[in-house]
């Protein structure tokens, strides 16, 4: 039964490995441009790549193989076009009467996602149980992981110095709180992760006990 479930487990990483490297695949062939795709994808790349270099020594639940997948593929994404240039936000500014494409905040929104990652080393690798500590911790490692993404896009701008590709790297489409309005919906995106999924990982951490 065990190995049962441990073959199936593989195969699912297998499937989100492949589905991953397909996107990563068509994002680099002719994005809007290579050192702003290059910019925006490193994250992703960079936490793909200590997944795989831990992945035996510690295998993490499948819902955060999940998160990861689907963070990463909005990365790619976002990459490809820019995040104020995606084709199906750009869609809905111009049927719902936006002021902006809406992608960039989407996906700040969707990085909360990332909390469950987070309380999953969390509750794995340190003395820290369930409860109020680990809510209050995990929360505010999640926003200080969108503050340093806030700080990095501002230092990049301030390095790279190239009006074009500064703006598209930072996606503010001329909203002057853009930062704020970033970490204010990764917090949402956390809290409801937290609430939503906190149960569901609790029982897939059983199976590691």
């Amino acid at each position: 039964m065990k190995k049962l479930r441990r073959d199936k487990n593989k195969t699912l990483h297998l499937f989100l490995l492949l589905v991953v490297t397909a996107v990563f695949i068509w994002s680099v062939i002719k994005p809007a441009g290579y050192l702003i795709w290059i910019l925006e994808v490193s994250p992703a790349v960079i936490g793909l790549m200590i997944v795989l270099a831990t992945y035996n020594k510690f295998r993490l639940t499948n819902l955060s193989y999940i998160i990861i997948t689907i963070l990463a593929i909005m990365m790619f994404v976002g990459g490809h076009y820019t995040y104020s240039k995606v084709p199906l936000f750009n869609w809905a500014k111009d049927i719902f009467h936006f002021n902006r494409n809406h992608y960039d905040r989407f996906g700040h929104f969707l990085k909360g996602l990332f909390v469950i990652v987070i309380r999953e080393i969390l509750l794995r690798k340190t003395p820290i149980t369930k409860g109020y500590w680990l809510l209050v911790i995990a929360t505010s490692i999640s926003l200080a992981i969108a503050s340093l993404y806030e700080i990095i896009e501002w230092l990049s701008s301030k390095i790279t110095r190239e009006g074009k590709i500064t703006k598209s790297f930072l996606g503010m489409q001329g909203d002057i709180w853009d930062a704020q309005w970033d970490m204010s919906l990764t917090l949402v995106g956390t809290i409801l992760a937290l609430l939503i999924l906190s149960k569901l990982h609790n029982r897939l951490l059983k199976k590691f006990k």
